[in-house]
């Protein structure tokens, strides 16, 4: 055996433990790994605490590290710069509609910072929702879905349909079919009691389906009974007494006081609520920025015209009453030229016009060429002073109730018109406390936050927005209601850039989001 110099074995045994130790360091050393670094951003939360910069670091969905990051101490995939710029967490629409599997991409709403909606609105949902959500699921999104049941649908499901006296068996019945779609983990009960069939409901029966929301820890979301002026104060009361009944929270949608007027009256209004609430009830309420609703023209027809009355019938026996109701109630709505049509052939002229292009009557208009359900339009019956006052209330949320096919700008301009409107033009608002009510409020309000959504916090959801205030703009017009507001560059949903420098990536982060409940099936 040959042998070495001693000195040479020292050598070499010193050179070898040099090696195992950097090695060593090395293993210590080696780099986390991330998907995106945002760096040196003034963090909005969505709690409406005020804004702090830092980094973020988020790798898959979630949110991993917030604060100061040395990129030279780890690995990430991207770099995104938000220097000079706001992150804030993804939009909340709390009333939205829209068919996830008709335009799963969902442009109009990521375009104005929207990363999650709630669907099944006004009483209306899908009949069969176990089965929607699984294909939802198996649907690739641009945005979340979430969904309330429909008290409607609940009613014709149950074969109550426009029974205005249901039978114990038949609210049994309805209870128990929103029991079962709380399990399958919608986030509430959805009534649209100006339209029908909840029209035909009474304060027992909303009561009885709400009581299976109250266990579950849901929300009853209404389209109050009616929102007129002389109206709206005795619709909230009932809505009240139904979260009473219930043991449940709940929200007014699309919140409006039509041809009511003033500050001062928005105050009566918000008193009434907040009495509600030193009684022990969470109410709060959801609301676009803009001075026109949109719905279907039957909201201008009264009952008598409407199912289970044949229209025919009463256009034979009762013209002249029906002449006189239409043109009193659209001249109390500001008139025919305040009532913007959305549907085809009449699509983007009043009914002002059309009435001037077939030389006759609006009402006459209305009985002879549209019908109760002949069309859908834009109605411009709201005050700016009054509908701002109830807006910056604290308990106040936004939603859109607008579409992608929507033919009114509320469906894309929404989110980037309060950004636009209260915080930029008017200072009605910080944008801290706008951004609560676009994310902390309705993940709050929904349940959302327990499920670690709606704020920029570690081990939350990825759904982030990246964007400069100064420059968000809401492109959308009664003109042009379907131009994609500008100024969102990142919109990440799920840790999914669906936006990327201001332009769509064609990736789809979203996902199906249920609410979990003590029976939910999972």
């Amino acid at each position: 055996m040959k042998k070495f110099p001693l000195t040479f074995v020292m050598t070499l045994s010193l050179l070898c433990l040099i090696l195992g130790c950097t090695v060593q360091e090395s293993n210590l050393m080696q780099k986390e790994t991330y998907d995106i670094l945002i760096k040196g951003g003034t963090i909005i939360d969505g709690s409406g605490a005020q804004g702090y910069i830092a980094d973020v670091l988020v790798q898959g969905e979630i949110i991993s590290k917030i604060g100061r990051v040395d990129e030279n101490t780890i690995s990430v995939k991207q770099v995104i710069d938000a220097r000079g710029k706001v992150v804030t967490p993804g939009f909340i629409d709390h009333h939205a509609h829209g068919n996830p599997l008709k335009t799963p991409e969902f442009n109009n709403f990521s375009g104005m910072g929207v990363t999650t909606i709630l669907l099944g609105q006004d009483g209306d949902s899908s009949d069969d929702l176990a089965r929607w959500m699984e294909k939802v699921d198996s649907t690739k999104t641009g945005i979340n879905i979430g969904t309330f049941v429909g008290h409607g649908t609940i009613r014709n499901q149950a074969g109550v349909k426009l029974n205005p006296d249901p039978s114990q068996e038949d609210l049994e019945k309805m209870a128990k079919l929103v029991e079962q779609a709380m399990e399958l983990g919608c986030f509430g009960l959805s009534t649209g009691l100006e339209y029908q069939p909840g029209s035909f409901s009474g304060q027992k029966e909303l009561i009885a389906i709400a009581v299976p929301v109250g266990e579950n820890h849901g929300l009853v979301s209404s389209h109050t009974r009616n929102e007129d002026d002389d109206a709206i104060q005795e619709s909230i009361a009932e809505l009240i007494a139904q979260g009473q009944g219930g043991h449940c929270p709940i929200n007014i949608s699309h919140m409006k006081v039509v041809y009511g007027h003033g500050a001062a009256r928005a105050e009566e209004i918000l008193l009434q609520m907040e009495e509600a609430r030193q009684t022990g009830i969470s109410i709060t309420a959801d609301m676009y920025p803009y001075q026109a609703s949109y719905t279907g023209i039957g909201i201008v027809f009264p009952a008598w015209a409407k199912p289970p009355f044949k229209y025919d019938e009463v256009v034979k026996t009762r013209r002249s009453d029906l002449a006189t109701y239409l043109r009193d109630r659209v001249n109390r709505r500001n008139g025919p030229a305040a009532t913007l049509l959305g549907t085809a052939p009449w699509a983007g002229k009043t009914l002002a016009q059309i009435a001037t292009e077939l030389d006759k009557p609006f009402e006459d208009v209305l009985i002879d060429d549209i019908g109760p359900r002949g069309a859908s339009g834009a109605y411009f019956v709201m005050d700016q002073e009054l509908q701002d006052r109830l807006f910056i209330d604290p308990h106040i949320m936004v939603c859109s109730d607008g579409s992608p096919t929507m033919r009114h700008p509320r469906g894309y301009g929404s989110f980037a018109k309060i950004i636009r409107y209260y915080v930029r033009e008017k200072k009605l608002l910080e944008l801290e406390e706008a951004i609560y009510k676009m994310t902390g409020l309705p993940a709050r309000t929904l349940g959302l936050d327990s499920q670690k959504r709606g704020l920029i916090q570690t081990d939350f959801a990825a759904d982030m927005l990246i964007f400069d205030p100064e420059r968000i703009m809401d492109k959308a017009t009664f003109e042009a209601p379907h131009q994609i507001s500008e100024g969102f560059d990142w919109v990440l949903v799920n840790g999914i850039p669906v936006r990327a420098e201001g332009s769509f990536t064609g990736q789809l982060g979203g996902k199906m989001l249920r609410k979990h409940h003590k029976g939910m099936k999972l």
